[in-house]
């Protein structure tokens, strides 16, 4: 009879290999089987022994995904069959990551289970950027909110995040900027508030825009931004590479590999 195995939930951090953690990169090495979410970037794979399983179970909103339901059957069966499972996913399993469901499904059905922390794209996509996202002149702490509720009555609640004078960091937010956009202004928030969007954060086709609360819809869309992406709301938004460049005139845009094109690089922060 074999030995029952474990789960060991470890965050891939947003993308770049460099930013794994040790003791990710040792949990992956050491796993028999790997479940790996869609937005884990490929290369980080490296670290996997040739003799593992990996099994892709993306998730992604608005696109064809590997039922929750069948995951954490699957990462049961494995363990109770001996396996080290290691469930990879991008960012941390904690922050909108669905580790806290997965943790109580595996010890409800007895099953050993560790969480290795990653970094999340909410700290690195701003940071790749320039913009921290507490500054004693303009924040005193930052929120990270999803763009959507599970439900209608699970929506976050953006007049009153406007009203706290917090940084937002907003995942899963692209779709609904334009509903996001008239929650922050009901609540409150000026139009000229410095917004930043950043695709892909740390990865080789990063791309950002830098705009205001009052342009984010419009601008948003002539960007030809998507998903994965991280909408920063807020005044430290202007600590940006690209803030100057983007109060020359027109909202700033680039490609970039970590960092803003120099050529938005070109004004002073107000």
């Amino acid at each position: 009879m074999n030995q029952q195995g474990k789960v060991t939930l470890v965050g891939a951090g947003p993308g770049d290999p460099d930013l794994l953690t040790l003791k990710a990169a040792k949990a992956i090495a050491a796993a028999d089987v790997l479940l790996v979410d869609d937005l884990v970037n490929p290369d980080i794979l490296a670290c996997a022994s040739p003799r593992a399983r990996v099994v892709q179970v993306g998730k992604r909103g608005g696109c064809q995904s590997t039922p929750q339901e069948f995951i954490e059957r699957l990462m049961i069966a494995e363990a109770r069959a001996g396996q080290h499972v290691v469930r990879l996913k991008g960012g941390d399993p904690y922050l909108f990551g669905r580790g806290g469901e997965e943790r109580a499904q595996l010890l409800a059905h007895g099953i050993q289970v560790e969480v290795v922390p990653g970094i999340s794209s909410g700290l690195a996509a701003p940071s790749s950027i320039g913009i921290p996202l507490t500054h004693r002149s303009w924040s005193q702490g930052a929120v990270f909110v999803t763009g959507h509720g599970k439900d209608a009555g699970s929506e976050p609640n953006w007049p009153a995040l406007a009203q706290s004078g917090l940084t937002l960091v907003i995942y899963m937010g692209v779709a609904r900027c334009a509903a996001i956009q008239a929650g922050l202004l009901a609540g409150g928030a000026r139009p000229d508030t410095p917004v930043a969007v950043v695709q892909s954060a740390t990865r080789d086709a990063q791309r950002q825009l830098i705009t205001t609360l009052g342009e984010l819809p419009q601008a948003l869309a002539a960007s030809g931004l998507g998903s994965p992406s991280i909408i920063v709301v807020g005044d430290v938004v202007r600590c940006a590479d690209a803030w100057g460049g983007a109060h020359d005139g027109a909202p700033a845009y680039a490609p970039s590999e970590c960092a803003v094109a120099p050529q938005y690089a070109t004004g002073t922060l107000n």
